[in-house]
This record gives C-alpha cells, structure tokens and sequence, in this order.
C-alpha cells in the first residue's frame, strides 16, 4: 500500500468557480509527494461537489445536506484521512509548484511545530495583510470590533494585527489562519478533533491554535514558501448582519472557554449592538444599489 504524506482538507459552500485552481495548485505543489484530497461540501446550491466529481475523480467528495459549519466539516473528513500529515486548506488558496515538500521538510524538522503556516500573498504577490497571524485575542481589542471602533480609531487594532512585525523573518505567533495550515496528527489525536465543534465560523482557528500551545507544542509562521490568498470569497455571498451574527457568538464563546466570565459576559451585552449596527450597514448597502 502506498504510504501518504499529507491529507489535504478543504470545506466548500458555492465554491464552484474557485475549487478547479486551489485543487490543481495542490497537485502542482504536491511534488513526489503521495497526498489525498478531501473536500467537504456544506450543502452548495451552485453544484459544487457534482462538479469536483465530474472533473477530478480522485478527490474524495463528503457532501452534506447542509450546513454543518467550519469546524465540524474539517472534522468530519479526519475519519477518511490517510496522511501522516494535515494539511487545512481554503477553497480561495492557490499553492505555488513544488512548496509542499519544503513546507513539509522544514516540518519534520522542526519537531516542536505543532501548526506550521506561510506567507499568504494576493494575487500580486504582495503580503496579505488579512491573512496575517494575530494576537491571541485581548478583551478591549473584541470589544472594538463589535462596536466598529476601529472604522473611526485603526490603530486600536495594531498590537492585535501584529503591525510592525517584519513578516519577511519566521516567528513563533499566537495564532495562524485557518486557510492554510499544516498540522501535526499528533494533536489530533490527542484532542480527538482538529476543530472544537462548538464554533460554526470564526475563531476556531484561534482556539485550535491556543489548544496546541496548551499540548506543549508551538505555532509557527514561516515565510518558507508563500501561497496566494484570495480571502473570503465564500464571506462576499453573505450579508453583513450574518457575518456579524457568526463572528460575535464565535466571539463570546472563545471568551466563554479561555477567559473569566468577567470579560465574556460584557462582550455577550456588547454583541446585539454590533449586531444592529451590521442591520443598519446592510440597509444603507441596499439604498446605494
């Protein structure tokens, strides 16, 4: 039997006009690397998974019949995976030819990595700056998002975005995105998940990073390689006042897990004015069109 080095997991929702590019891009990166990919579709209406199906037969397509979240559908393809390794994987990435050996060389050298990421670039090849580490979250940091802060004070956010942090260099950070992340197996199997099934969007990549820290593992962003990231493109189909819903119950529920009832608890109170304020951006949005 053939051995396998990665399992590549991807969670797809009306990802159909992205999947063919991030699927390719992986072969191409994959190198002499043995991979397995597995997609999995949280009840697309635009015909993603007959889609994958029809134009690559050798990924392993999960398709629910509905929308299981994030974290439960990554989850839901760790049974079926073979890879020594996990490699997470947003529908909106693009991996560059032959990076996926290095990446995961430098891995298997690195023994105390639980969660290696690299530099993820737009499509010009210049940093992301959404798709940088962050900070593990602060409580008057959430607090200014919820209340849109930041709109009118950016800098409030920089101790949070890293700003200043040379980016070019390797660190040990905090947190990585989930759009791409390679993960030990080992942490898995000592969790029993890749991704804490109490969050359906948002945070979970946080919470999984502060989990491997707690194993005794480090988290690790590498400018090793670079891949492209096309960031939310999934977000850009859903409305402000969803995305606000998601992100600030994800929100209270990190603080909830990690944090004393004293910081959740005002962040809880905060969340319906975030949320009426999404409303409010939502009907002038629709005005202007």
């Amino acid at each position: 039997m053939t051995r396998t080095d990665i399992t590549v997991i991807t969670v797809t929702w009306n990802s159909k006009e992205l999947i063919d590019r991030q699927l390719q891009s992986v072969l191409a990166a994959a190198g002499d690397l043995h991979i397995q990919q597995i997609i999995v579709d949280n009840a697309s209406t635009d015909g993603t998974p007959a889609h994958i199906l029809g134009k690559h037969p050798e990924v392993l397509v999960l398709a629910n019949n509905y929308n299981a979240g994030f974290g439960a559908a990554n989850n839901q393809a760790l049974e079926h995976a073979k890879g020594d390794w996990l490699l997470f994987l947003n529908p909106d990435m693009q991996l560059k030819p032959g990076s996926l050996p290095i990446l995961l060389d430098w891995m298997i050298k690195h023994p105390k990595v639980g969660i290696a990421s690299p530099t993820l670039v737009d499509e010009h090849g210049n940093l992301n700056e959404a798709a940088t580490p962050r900070r593990f979250p602060q409580f008057f940091e959430q607090l200014t998002m919820i209340l849109k802060l930041h709109h009118v004070f950016p800098k409030l956010l920089d101790k949070y975005h890293m700003k200043g942090v040379d980016f070019t260099l390797e660190h040990s950070v905090d947190s990585v995105r989930g759009a791409f992340m390679l993960m030990r197996k080992e942490i898995v199997q000592e969790l029993g998940w890749a991704w804490d099934p109490r969050y359906f969007i948002w945070y979970e990549d946080v919470d999984i990073c502060r989990e491997t820290r707690r194993l005794g593992y480090d988290v690790v962003y590498t400018p090793i390689i670079e891949a492209i990231d096309y960031v939310g493109q999934s977000f850009k189909q859903r409305t402000t006042l969803w995305k606000q819903q998601q992100f600030t119950k994800s929100m209270v529920t990190y603080f909830k897990k990690w944090e004393p009832w004293y910081k959740w608890m005002p962040l809880a109170v905060a969340r319906p004015i975030g949320i009426a304020l999404a409303w409010i951006a939502d009907k002038l949005h629709a005005r202007k069109k």
